[in-house]
């Protein structure tokens, strides 16, 4: 049986007296999990649930054994927003001294290191994050997200706006990070991205249609790629899990 990282029972998100996520029940494992699905059908708002920063209507989110958004949870859990999450008056540096003296991370200048090293922003620590590429402060957040070694990183959209080399590198670095211990759980509407994760929550309008690896999603679906399976599931109304 898969280990839990993330478990969401019976949860209900209302926005405005509209309903976007109702009675859901997911459960995320180890590895990385891709939650797929066009803007619009609930991916934030999901993700958002599961860091504790989402008021619920009903139901719960467990994250870690902990409830989502509890203190034990603060330096376990990464979270990165599809807008850069930095102060772009404060070098690459600073912005890690700060948030590693927020989170209470000992030997600060070693971990500052070590994420930098991740990111591969080493030749960038001295720069305003203001004057990098989008890319770049895109990784910045990142950086600030591994710090401390979480145990699940939540990312939001994070290759949105890259060049292929550098969507290919963070993908790779997803991995990495998986490989040694921290589940990772990335949204994205690109469907050409889904053969990339170890297992995918395919959503739309608040709902999970699948949920199993990419291949077994496509062969359930009769389908050669992930985005005709999704068509098929949609178009068919049906849902495999």
């Amino acid at each position: 049986m898969m280990k839990s990282i993330v478990e969401t029972r019976g949860l209900t998100v209302v926005r405005g007296h509209h309903p976007v996520l109702t009675d859901l029940d997911v459960s995320i494992g180890p590895g990385v999990t891709g939650l797929l699905g066009p803007s619009g059908c609930g991916k934030s708002t999901l993700l958002r649930s599961i860091v504790g920063v989402q008021r619920i209507e009903g139901g719960s989110v467990t994250v870690l054994a902990e409830p989502a958004g509890s203190a034990p949870l603060r330096r376990r859990v990464g979270y990165v927003t599809q807008a850069a999450s930095v102060y772009d008056d404060l070098t690459v540096a600073e912005n890690l001294r700060f948030f590693a003296r927020v989170l209470g991370v000992p030997d600060i200048a070693t971990e500052a290191a070590r994420v930098l090293e991740a990111v591969d922003l080493g030749r960038q620590r001295d720069a305003v994050v203001g004057e990098l590429s989008g890319g770049q402060r895109s990784r910045v957040s990142l950086a600030v997200a591994l710090l401390g070694t979480p145990g699940l990183l939540v990312l939001d959209e994070p290759t949105v706006g890259l060049d292929p080399v550098l969507r290919r590198d963070l993908w790779a670095l997803f991995h990495r990070l998986a490989d040694d211990g921290t589940a990772v759980l990335v949204s994205s509407h690109v469907m050409d991205e889904a053969e990339r994760c170890d297992r995918l929550l395919l959503m739309r309008e608040g709902q999970i249609l699948a949920d199993d690896t990419p291949a077994a999603i496509k062969a359930g679906a009769g389908a050669d790629d992930i985005e005709t399976a999704f068509l098929m599931l949609v178009e068919g109304d049906g849902a495999v899990a």
